[in-house]
């Protein structure tokens, strides 16, 4: 990041945390993508918290800035398995924060398997979560009564734009893996799983480059909308796959389970919008296909008389190219901010909340007045 781009992004956090000040102190643990742009956001964390550690996601790492990162702020290793076994993720959380006031940063859902113990045995207190993603937004809401308030920005009128650009993002990536095969997708048949705001923008950008797309959601009203906008759309995963010489898929809750593989055309290229283990039931796979790489982030499944295409490992295709989206993804950052400074006053009891309106109005009047121009 140039330095002129720098002074403006941290103008604008020192502005957002201004605007929303903590109340007592707090520790904050972080799940994170570490892209380049994130110390930024992580130095506006420092302002409201501090910060107990930083848990990058695996998939989405930028080694300068892993090295920058932990030149000023502890960083730890970050498994699904560490936080779903409860006895394992109340002694880690003991050792990074014990006895201290903590709000839990999540992107996936990885504290909500143990949230019931950390929230009842730990020794300091669980002020609560702020949610980032749809999948992790749908891991907690699955929990029913949560024992702590869990402030999710998945669904923010602020992550739109965001959300937009990941869609065509992925596309990006997926086309730019594809040809590096010799290969192109244009003209094709293509699916989308899952028709939630990064499924309609991956939908959408793959009919702009001329692709036939047909669209699947197990929600039929999600289905009637992607009929209203042309697409065709298909009763079931089996039928949607059938036919697709590319699935993309956008759930965040296992769009392909060990029995829709084998629906998967001859040749069809396979890709997620989101970690493998929340996307793709690849796992199930493994003694019955043979794994091979055959390119950059590609690998050729096959058993006898069947075989497909996997992009980079069944994680999100557009992390292989910085998964960048520019600027609007601080507003996100912005209000993840906010609901963290928001869970050390105490705005909210139990349960699953998004920010008030009054307040996403701010922070867009300020992002407005950063980055317009």
């Amino acid at each position: 990041m140039e330095t002129p781009e720098r002074a403006r992004l941290d103008a604008f956090f020192r502005q957002i945390t201004a605007q929303f000040p903590a109340g007592e102190t707090i520790t904050t643990l972080v799940i994170t993508h570490l892209l380049p742009e994130r110390p930024a956001f992580l130095r506006a964390m420092t302002a409201v918290s501090t910060i107990g550690a930083v848990l990058p996601k695996p998939r989405s790492i930028h080694q300068p800035t892993l090295d920058t990162v932990r030149r000023t702020l502890p960083v730890h290793d970050l498994t699904r398995e560490r936080f779903t076994d409860e006895t394992q993720a109340l002694h880690y959380l003991e050792d990074t924060a014990g006895g201290q006031d903590v709000v839990l940063a999540d992107i996936g859902g990885y504290f909500a398997a143990s949230l019931d113990t950390l929230v009842n045995k730990f020794s300091g207190r669980i002020l609560g979560v702020v949610e980032d993603t749809e999948n992790g937004h749908q891991r907690y809401a699955a929990l029913g009564s949560l024992p702590c308030p869990v402030v999710s920005v998945a669904r923010s009128p602020l992550k739109d734009c965001e959300d937009h650009l990941v869609g065509r993002s992925i596309v990006f990536s997926t086309d730019a893996l594809v040809r590096a095969r010799g290969d192109i997708l244009t003209s094709r048949s293509a699916c989308v799983i899952g028709f939630g705001k990064i499924g309609r923008a991956i939908a959408q950008t793959l009919r702009a480059q001329d692709l036939r797309v047909t669209v699947y959601d197990h929600d039929a009203v999600k289905r009637i909308q992607a009929h209203a906008l042309g697409f065709r759309t298909s009763a079931s995963t089996t039928e949607a796959v059938h036919d697709a010489e590319l699935v993309l898929c956008a759930t965040g809750n296992l769009a392909l389970r060990h029995e829709d593989f084998a629906a998967l055309r001859n040749g069809a290229y396979l890709g997620s919008a989101t970690s493998s283990e929340d996307e793709l039931e690849l796992s199930s796979l493994d003694d019955l296909y043979e794994r091979q790489p055959v390119g950059p982030q590609l690998t050729r499944y096959e058993v006898t008389g069947h075989y497909f295409y996997v992009l980079a490992d069944g994680g999100a295709v557009n992390f292989v190219h910085g998964a960048a989206v520019g600027p609007y993804i601080h507003l996100v950052q912005a209000e993840i901010l906010a609901a963290t400074a928001a869970l050390s006053h105490a705005r909210f009891q139990s349960g699953l909340h998004e920010m008030p309106a009054a307040d996403r109005d701010a922070i867009a009047r300020t992002w407005l007045r950063h980055f317009e121009r």
